[in-house]
């Protein structure tokens, strides 16, 4: 697998976000995330999106972070939010989400980012196995979905050298 940077707004990353937001709609029946993402909240040094991409140049998996501060929606400030972790079905298990995972972290941390914040939900089971045992511990709520019944957040602190 290969890894690349592309700003959110990338062919590749679109494909990607609208295969999630089918999947979050599948499994909530809610119509995808609402939450607004504008690609320059990607784009360093505000953060950073991702695309993998398998051995014929197919791009299978994506996940970006992107720069919080102190805000009404309860983030605080040295928070980078991660966003739109996904792997295509036929790919799943081999560890890539992982990968992903690890370099956006790094990345946040290179960027003085104290603090990796997600919100994923109740019918996400394997999104909560991944960050649960990558050392996310359930936080206070934050973000669009703060006040829904359905909504799970994590967070894990980042050691900036």
């Amino acid at each position: 697998m290969n890894i690349r940077r592309v700003p959110f707004d990338h062919p590749d990353a679109v494909k990607l976000n609208d295969e999630v937001q089918a999947e979050y709609d599948l499994r909530y029946g809610d119509g995808g995330d609402a939450t607004h993402l504008d690609p320059s909240d990607f784009a360093p040094p505000n953060g950073l999106y991702l695309v993998a991409y398998d051995e014929n140049d197919v791009p299978v998996a994506s996940g970006g972070w992107r720069r919080q501060d102190a805000n009404d929606e309860g983030n605080l400030d040295g928070d980078a939010e991660l966003k739109r972790m996904f792997v295509t079905e036929q790919v799943r298990g081999r560890g890539l989400a992982r990968r992903i995972l690890a370099a956006l972290e790094e990345d946040a941390r290179a960027a003085g980012r104290t603090r990796m914040v997600l919100e994923t939900g109740t019918k996400q089971p394997e999104a909560v196995a991944l960050y649960t045992s990558s050392g996310y511990e359930p936080c206070v709520k934050f973000g669009y979905y703060r006040f829904h019944e359905e909504s799970l957040c994590y967070a894990k602190a980042l050691q900036v050298p």
